[in-house]
């Protein structure tokens, strides 16, 4: 069922001061207590598997998922997406938008929803989107849980040259396509420990296709490139994190280095690390049950729901 404008009746569009418009979804228990998911580069909120989001909410969370900026039903970013010599020499536009940005955009959907506080998981940029509302917004985050990402120091946590070179390729024009490219990626960054359901993996590779820009997508994901360059090393930053936070990390993780992962931990002042064997840059199904798990004793080594909203 759908809305006039087209937008499923289980989700929602929103502006904010910041000029986006977030569409973002809400899952649980009207008075659980509030976590928030934020998806990385180039991942709409359906990018969290349902199976995750399912146990989350039975765990007795509000679990709130949305579009970043450039991404779904979303608004685009503005300016000019920088190009591939840009994007590979680490040189971005002038008018890029940055972290900051987009965790200025999670800050103003929190008031929205008129949610003081909450648990932040972010996985690959949108743990680094997680990272940075902790830091410069400490207090809307509850606890922090920062999932196969990095600091933006350009020693650690980069990705293999081999995955550079799959990114690099041209990008797709229609759904066939699109989920061709999808499937061909997870080939080289998923595992063969935790594998992923190529049947499950189609159908949100052509839905994703479907609720987002179609054959313009790739300017978004090159803006979101942009906003991670822009925003440079945030080691510093990192050191101010006051959250109770948890790194998660594969061993074999293609694209982004377990080295971004260590260095994370090492960063944030009392940060617990989990290095997970086998896992690499995907939500796979092995892997799932575990993350809830972990993810939600977590949060619960904190404040109770009465505290939290």
């Amino acid at each position: 069922m759908t809305a006039p404008d087209g937008v499923p009746t289980r989700e929602r569009v929103t502006p904010l001061p910041t000029g986006s418009r977030i569409c973002y979804r809400i899952d649980g228990p009207t008075g659980g207590v509030p976590l928030v998911l934020v998806a990385g580069l180039g991942l709409d909120l359906t990018a969290w598997p349902p199976r995750l989001v399912d146990q989350l909410a039975a765990a007795g969370f509000r679990v709130v998922r949305f579009d970043n900026r450039d991404v779904g039903r979303s608004s685009a970013g503005h300016g000019r997406p920088p190009g591939t010599a840009r994007m590979l020499f680490s040189r971005p536009r002038r008018d890029a938008y940055t972290l900051a940005d987009m965790a200025d955009d999670v800050y103003w959907l929190l008031d929205h929803l008129d949610i003081g506080a909450a648990h932040v998981v972010g996985m690959s940029m949108g743990g680094m989107i997680a990272q940075t509302l902790a830091a410069r917004h400490p207090e809307r985050v509850v606890t922090l849980t920062s999932i196969f990402s990095t600091t933006g120091n350009s020693k650690v946590g980069q990705p293999a040259w081999s995955t550079k070179a799959r990114l690099g390729a041209r990008p797709p024009r229609t759904t066939d396509q699109a989920v061709d490219r999808h499937l061909a990626l997870l080939r080289h960054i998923g595992s063969t420990t935790f594998p992923p359901d190529p049947a499950l993996e189609c159908r949100w590779a052509a839905g994703a296709w479907i609720r987002g820009a179609g054959p313009r997508a790739h300017e978004g994901i090159a803006r979101q490139i942009g906003a991670i360059q822009a925003s440079g090393d945030r080691t510093v930053e990192l050191r101010t994190i006051a959250a109770p936070t948890l790194v998660i990390h594969g061993d074999t993780d293609l694209m982004v280095h377990p080295s971004g992962g260590r260095a994370t931990a090492v960063a944030v002042p009392g940060a617990r690390y989990l290095e997970i064997p086998g896992m690499r840059h995907h939500l796979a199904p092995g892997v799932l049950d575990r993350l809830a798990r972990v993810i939600t004793d977590h949060a619960r080594t904190t404040q109770s729901a009465g505290d939290l909203g």
